[in-house]
């Protein structure tokens, strides 16, 4: 692992060393357009002869070739430079374009080395993958100024032969943009919680890989079909949606993540609401909190016993970005009711309980060095993060925890950016559990948005 972290992290200097010393701006490549063309018209001084007008003449062609090129370039073409309704750049380039079709997407490639060992010094049993983990393409249709259409549709892991991989539709719905303050959305939609939920796009977020509460705790990524409204008052932001609930015949010791019903025949015994707000008091700062809360019994019973499964997941986040500097911090808990029901209908015993709370937390900073050296469009972030979470912070009498899911997190890596739409990381994971069977690795990840 050690030479494996040498190697990367010596490519990566080079390569940004590379691009700092090849990264120049339009204005830089007109002026050396204008020194060639002066330095053609002192040898045309010198000696006139049929190679310099033909090279006059190809220069002429190119020039208009250039500008035409440049035309078609950006001629009803919406840069992935904006993120608006709390979701990505590329996500939301339907509603900065003109009527009628928009396209995006993004992808990401991940490289994982495990450690060999535990840290109970036991073989870890993992095998090192390269994994193309996502191809996105964003397809969205803009009818009106005032109805708009938006969609990802997601492919994982390359491919969906032998069950590797799959195709699914992370969110498609309708927007009805009445004025700034009050809007409608209905469809499938992401839910407003968390950092990475809407904004998971890989130039969105530092680290190779998401952040772990934001899997585990808050189970990124989560869509749900159902209704809502969303707007922008002043420095608040909100949206607030009614979906489906959670099934909580999916629910493990491990958390919610696989009771997500993510739009595909979902159960509608039971909805929940979800809501978020934020507040935007200078430029850089945020600061917000959302709230979800609905049963996931979805009809089941139990020795005649109706089970409720109320979910109740609070989240508090905050943000400040100031020139460099980049702070990121959340907290989020979930509970649930009547789990030893629910422990019952699942089969669940001993230390593989549900649990009745679970909660996590995590704090960020990373410093973009370009700041202080710049590097044209590029970006060069140190960044570490870490984060605590529990998913069986407290179970029912009768059942035990197991330490295994009392789980640390140290993230060090470095993202460079050679142009805001693409991003190359490499960082190092600590990871330590109350079982003392943690294993560390080594990420590597590709991204980019369009």
């Amino acid at each position: 692992m050690r030479s494996f972290i040498i190697v990367v992290l010596t490519t990566l200097f080079a390569v940004s060393s590379a691009f700092a010393q090849t990264a120049v701006t339009p204005e830089e490549l007109e002026k050396r357009v204008r020194e060639l063309e002066q330095k053609i018209a002192a040898m045309a001084e010198q000696q006139d002869s049929p190679e310099l007008a033909e090279v006059r003449g190809q220069i002429e062609v190119l020039s208009k070739e250039i500008e035409s090129l440049k035309l078609q370039q950006t001629k009803g073409v919406v840069a992935a430079d904006t993120q608006q309704y709390g979701m990505g750049a590329a996500a939301t380039k339907v509603y900065r374009s003109e009527p009628g079709i928009s396209l995006g997407g993004y992808g990401e490639m991940l490289y994982e080395n495990f450690d060999n060992q535990s840290d109970a010094g036991v073989a870890s049993g993992k095998t090192d993958q390269l994994d193309f983990l996502r191809a996105i393409l964003y397809a969205g249709y803009k009818f009106s100024d005032k109805v708009v259409f938006n969609s990802e549709i997601e492919f994982e892991h390359a491919t969906t032969a032998n069950g590797v991989g799959e195709a699914s539709v992370e969110f498609a719905y309708l927007d009805f943009l009445v004025r700034p303050a009050f809007n409608v959305r209905a469809g499938m939609v992401l839910l407003p919680v968390g950092f990475v939920n809407e904004l998971h796009e890989p130039t969105a977020f530092l680290g190779a890989k998401r952040p772990t509460v934001e899997q585990r705790i808050i189970p990124t990524t989560w869509r749900e079909n159902g209704a809502g409204v969303f707007g922008d008052a002043g420095d608040f932001t909100y949206r607030a949606y009614i979906v489906n609930g959670y099934d909580s015949s999916k629910f493990t010791a491990s958390g919610v993540r696989d009771a997500r019903q993510k739009g595909g025949k979902a159960k509608a015994e039971d909805f929940a609401i979800v809501g978020r707000l934020d507040w935007h008091p200078v430029e850089g700062v945020l600061l917000g909190a959302s709230a979800y809360s609905g049963d996931s019994g979805q009809g089941r019973a139990v020795a005649g016993e109706e089970i409720g499964g109320n979910v109740t997941t609070t989240e508090l986040h905050a943000e400040w970005k100031y020139r460099g500097l980049q702070l990121r911090g959340l907290w989020a808990e979930t509970s649930i009711d009547d789990v030893a029901l629910i422990n019952q209908a699942n089969g669940l015993t001993g230390n593989k309980s549900i649990g009745e709370e679970q909660d996590g937390w995590y704090g960020e900073v990373g410093f973009d060095l370009t700041s202080v050296f710049p590097m044209g469009q590029a970006s060069l972030i140190p960044y570490y993060r870490y984060e605590e979470l529990n998913t069986q912070k407290d179970v029912p009498s009768g059942y035990s925890a197991n330490p295994a899911n009392d789980i640390e997190v140290s993230t060090f890596g470095i993202a460079f950016k050679p142009i805001p739409q693409a991003v190359i990381k490499v960082d190092y994971q600590n990871i330590d559990d109350g079982s003392n069977k943690g294993v560390d690795q080594v990420n590597a990840a590709l991204g980019y948005i369009f």
